[in-house]
């Protein structure tokens, strides 16, 4: 099933070029509220965005063709991706849409729209929208006198602050505890620290004075070095970095040590499965995750499913098999108790509950397996099927080889950026650099 616009997170691409023009992105919205016009009810549609320059324009033109379409639009302005997908169902909307191209850098933007339901939509909605995308005389503006109504929503964050309170479960508040919280200078800028300031915590605040240009730049959940720095300069407990639009976390120790998806995966699962809360009898994870959780969840009586790249489809298995507990390396964690989506702030507050209840160092609490050495090396291309070559399929073959059955090699094209995703595991750290290195020496002349 080939897309055209949208790719394993939504639409998204260069901010006023492509598929993130204006022209584009208001049929994107006609597409979408066409879809979802059902019954003779006034149909609503919530919108968020992150901090990018671009998302007023982007804004504008989205609520332009929803109205079109005959959608009731309200605006939430920045607000996480989790508040979004929230809210949507809160509010009963038809549809929620967030403006964001999540750890992108700010020239970037995109489009995350969800159903009813406040889950993403599914492949097949996405092509139906994109047939109509490819068939403009197939849209069909509403007639004058059903066109939508815009209206701004002042207290859609402080909805949003009180839900992720409400999901802290420890028994005392984060009093005594001191956080670096790193926002990234996006969506949840407004929102993760009052929230944990709320809670009780002693808060440092980085990477929370957004500019437009600055989301993602040194900071955040895929720069966490200066968070790091922060919480051994600052001794502070922990460290919290969240992503541009709030829906994944990485957190550090005490000793400014990063703590992946892996570990707070771990942590939450094991600690639902201990107080009964653990649906599925495992977890939900990627072919990114490392062998290390695998072998954890093993020695727990509990099972790792894996899916391929994307928390969407990490969800989708969570929802057709019966998961309250998945995500990804990356630091989207998903809590299907609490949120349809990835829920960074959500994410960490459980790690918060469990540091509390054990009354250790965090560095005790998530360091809960030891990962097989793994590496992973992007490779740009600008085109074409570089993994379809004759003499990259050679080297993958024979470094699948060199692995055995105690590694792994997952090689793959980034669903959001012109990338070759090159990563390989296994026991022997030099001999897994080896191998990325190589493979992404060949694949590189492929793609030249």
């Amino acid at each position: 099933m080939s897309r055209k616009y949208f790719g394993t997170d939504g639409v998204r691409g260069r901010a006023n070029e492509g598929a993130m023009s204006p022209d584009v992105v208001m049929k994107i919205g006609m597409a979408a509220g066409q879809l979802h016009l059902r019954g003779g009810h006034r149909h609503r549609v919530v919108i968020g965005k992150d901090t990018r320059l671009s998302g007023y324009m982007i804004e504008q033109a989205l609520t332009a063709g929803l109205l079109s379409a005959g959608m009731d639009v309200f605006l939430f302005g920045p607000v996480p991706t989790p508040a979004v997908a929230m809210l949507t169902r809160s509010m009963r909307a038809d549809l929620g849409v967030m403006i964001s191209a999540s750890h992108n850098p700010y020239y970037d933007n995109g489009i995350k729209i969800f159903g009813p339901d406040g889950y993403k939509l599914s492949d097949e909605t996405e092509v139906k929208i994109e047939e109509l995308l490819d068939n403009p005389s197939q849209l069909k503006p509403a007639g004058s006198d059903m066109l939508g109504r815009a209206k701004r929503i002042e207290d859609a964050g402080a909805r949003y602050i009180e839900f992720a309170k409400r999901t802290y479960t420890a028994e005392a508040p984060l009093d005594g505890l001191r956080i670096v919280i790193d926002t990234a200078n996006g969506a949840a800028y407004k929102s993760a620290p009052p929230a944990l300031w709320e809670l009780g915590a002693e808060i440092i605040t980085m990477g929370n004075e957004p500019n437009g240009t600055n989301i993602n730049e040194k900071c955040g959940s895929t720069h966490p070095e200066a968070m790091c720095e922060r919480v051994r300069d600052t001794r502070a407990d922990i460290g919290i970095a969240l992503d541009g639009d709030a829906d994944r976390v990485i957190i550090c120790d005490e000793n400014g040590r990063v703590i992946d998806g892996d570990q707070i995966m771990a942590l939450i699962a094991s600690s639902w499965a201990a107080r009964g809360l653990l649906k599925g009898g495992g977890l939900v994870a990627t072919v990114m995750s490392n062998l290390g959780l695998e072998h954890f969840m093993a020695s727990k009586g509990l099972t790792l499913a894996r899916t391929k790249v994307g928390d969407r489809y990490v969800v989708e298995h969570m929802r057709a098999h019966g998961f309250n507990v998945g995500g990804e390396q990356s630091g989207h964690v998903v809590m299907s108790d609490y949120a349809t989506t990835g829920d960074g702030l959500v994410a960490a507050l459980q790690v918060l509950a469990e540091v509390v209840r054990q009354q250790k160092p965090v560095s005790e609490v998530c360091n809960l397996f030891k990962p097989l050495p793994q590496i992973l090396q992007n490779v740009k291309f600008k085109g074409g099927k570089p993994l379809e070559d004759a003499t990259v399929k050679s080297a993958i073959k024979d470094a699948e080889a060199m692995l055995g059955k105690k590694g792994r090699l997952v090689i793959r094209p980034s669903g959001t950026e012109p990338l070759i995703r090159v990563m390989a595991e296994g026991e022997d750290a030099a001999m897994v650099k080896k191998i990325v290195d190589d493979l992404c020496g060949v694949i590189s002349k492929a793609a030249a």
